[in-house]
């Protein structure tokens, strides 16, 4: 929905914040340089550094959050910015302001709801720390795999998004992970999802990444196998039916020929094993059942909340 009395949509700058004080500031002149008529937002997360002065000092809005974490943070940008077109991006000062012009272009001319600014590293070698470039992939193509949809770069924090995107989008993650969760919104709701290629830089000198190359790739997975059982409940227990059912079998077959064959059962243990296992599987496959039918509506819910909220700028 348009701004009341303007023919321009209200554009808004989101900036997660947690100790930048070395780049924050740039960050700000940047984007405000790029997108003079965007109003930019720095929420910090209890930042120990000078992050706020200097974000306030380069003419942002700045407010703070208490709940550590950058899901916490985004979820109170979400909730409080009103604006048309949102832009969030990382405080790092690694993605390229002067892109933003285009990603919005590209929201508004393809009919995208959200826009992902793919990195593509100005060097490889400084840009991307050891394992980074691996886990991406891994996890991006793992994503696509399970939700169907192929994507290039799901743990990007340079994104474009639509207002009704943002005002659908139920926030749930509590840190880095909010990046996959923001692309499984989008899979689940079938949107219109564009992507730019954007240079990725490497931190400057004296900034610090608060990135756990292991520690936040096994969350991430985590988090793609949680919203993959949240979504599509009947294909992931389904699956775990039927290995379970499978096992079972391999278990009760042996015991079935020889009950045929001289009328007794030797192996009374594992009778009951595969017994138990079988059971499991059933009770697994009605779980899903059930789930898709809460799921279904869930989604429904979602769905009408993306409806409701108005339509996209320009439209």
């Amino acid at each position: 929905m348009m701004h009341s009395g303007s023919a321009r949509p209200r554009i808004a700058i989101l900036v997660p914040c947690y100790n930048e004080g070395v780049t924050i500031g740039k960050v700000v002149r940047d984007f405000k340089a790029a997108l003079p008529a965007a109003a930019v937002h720095v929420y910090d997360n209890n930042s120990r550094d000078d992050s706020i002065a200097a974000a306030i000092e380069a003419g942002a809005l700045v407010r703070s959050v208490a709940c550590q974490g950058k899901g916490n943070v985004v979820r109170r940008l979400f909730a409080d910015v009103e604006a048309d077109i949102y832009v969030l991006v990382d405080g790092d000062d690694t993605y390229d302001a002067a892109s933003a012009p285009a990603m919005i272009e590209a929201l508004r001319s393809s009919g995208a709801d959200t826009v992902v600014g793919v990195r593509r590293p100005l060097d490889s070698k400084l840009a991307w720390r050891p394992g980074h470039a691996f886990g991406n992939r891994m996890l991006t193509g793992f994503l696509g795999v399970l939700f169907g949809r192929p994507c290039r770069d799901i743990l990007s924090g340079y994104r474009v998004f639509t207002r009704r995107f943002v005002k659908s989008f139920p926030v749930l993650s509590a840190g880095f992970e909010i990046e996959t969760e923001l692309t499984v919104h989008a899979l689940e709701l079938r949107m219109a999802v564009a992507e730019v290629e954007t240079p990725y830089g490497e931190r400057p000198e004296g900034s610090v990444s608060k990135l756990n190359t292991i520690r936040d790739g096994v969350r991430i997975l985590a988090t793609i196998i949680r919203l993959f059982s949240a979504e599509r409940p009947l294909v992931f227990y389904g699956v775990t039916a039927a290995v379970l059912l499978a096992l079972a079998l391999v278990l009760a077959l042996p015991i079935v020929v020889t009950y045929t064959q001289t009328g007794l059962v030797p192996r009374f243990p594992t009778a009951i094993l595969a017994t138990g296992i079988a059971l499991l599987s059933a009770l697994s496959f009605f779980s899903g059942l059930i789930l898709d039918t809460v799921t279904r509506g869930r989604r429904e819910l979602k769905m009408l909340a993306y409806l409701g909220t108005g339509s996209r700028p320009g439209d």
